[in-house]
């Protein structure tokens, strides 16, 4: 019983991302491919998608990422206190939110506000027969509908993950300026000395991976939702937790490779 059941959730989990996967290139196809055989890019609907995504998360996604900074460099002071090395604390903050800590709280932020909505805006026009409607029209509703979220995606993620390492190190520096004997230039200079360029670009890869994740796991379950005003809350909750499992996941994936690769 236990093998049985075990096989039907692996066949589940793999039915879930070959259609997460489908989705995906569908949207990747439409927004890449097909504007060069005649079907054109709805990119009004993609910079409208862009602002909500990206510019309206800034005032957030910048109060948490600071506020991430003065945490990781209280931890990291803390051990290196105890070494003489508290002159570190700059490399250790830089490091961490552009390598890890700078896409993931991205990501979480992204996906508490626009991976849950895209799932609730597509679910609620599934449940009042819009989509069956698009169709009527002749109109994709993957190509409608997924295709400038896609964009949007791809595009914002990378640019507010520059934002949150910013943002990270700035909180870094108020911990580093007023107990560790920094001055901001200095603290600057020791960021930038700590940072290779292939940090700062690990990071926007897997930027650029989680965005396109949150965005198929929004969709996709937006598409999935059934009858019924519940069924939309049941997608939105769907949405929010798979999309952190697979983003956990995705980051795991791409941490192993560039750790093995010496990225």
């Amino acid at each position: 019983m236990a093998v049985a059941a075990t096989g039907r959730l692996t066949l589940d989990a793999l039915a879930y991302l070959g259609a997460l996967a489908r989705l995906a290139v569908r949207a990747a196809y439409y927004t890449v491919v097909a504007p060069f055989r005649g079907q054109p890019l709805r990119f009004h609907r993609a910079v409208h998608q862009a602002m909500a995504v990206g510019i309206e998360a800034l005032p957030i996604l910048s109060l948490i990422t600071f506020f991430m900074g003065v945490i990781l460099a209280l931890q990291g002071a803390y051990e290196l206190r105890r070494f003489g090395a508290l002159q570190y604390v700059a490399s250790a903050v830089a490091l961490a939110m552009t390598r890890e800590l700078g896409p993931l709280m991205t990501a979480i932020v992204v996906i508490g506000r626009s991976g849950s909505a895209f799932a609730a805006e597509i679910g609620t026009m599934k449940v009042t027969e819009e989509i069956d409607a698009l169709v009527t029209m002749a109109l994709n509703p993957v190509q409608f509908l997924v295709t400038p979220k896609f964009l949007a995606m791809i595009v914002m993620v990378p640019c507010l993950t520059i934002w949150a390492d910013f943002m990270g190190v700035l909180g870094g520096s108020l911990f580093g300026i007023t107990s560790a004997g920094f001055t901001f230039p200095a603290y600057i200079r020791a960021t930038l000395d700590a940072l290779y360029l292939r940090d700062i670009i690990t990071g926007l890869i897997k930027s650029f991976m989680f965005g396109m994740v949150i965005t198929a796991v929004g969709c996709h379950e937006g598409f999935s939702t059934g009858a019924g005003a519940e069924s939309v809350g049941r997608s939105t909750t769907a949405a929010v937790v798979w999309s952190i499992f697979l983003v956990i996941v995705v980051d795991l994936m791409f941490t192993a490779l560039f750790y093995f690769t010496g990225a």
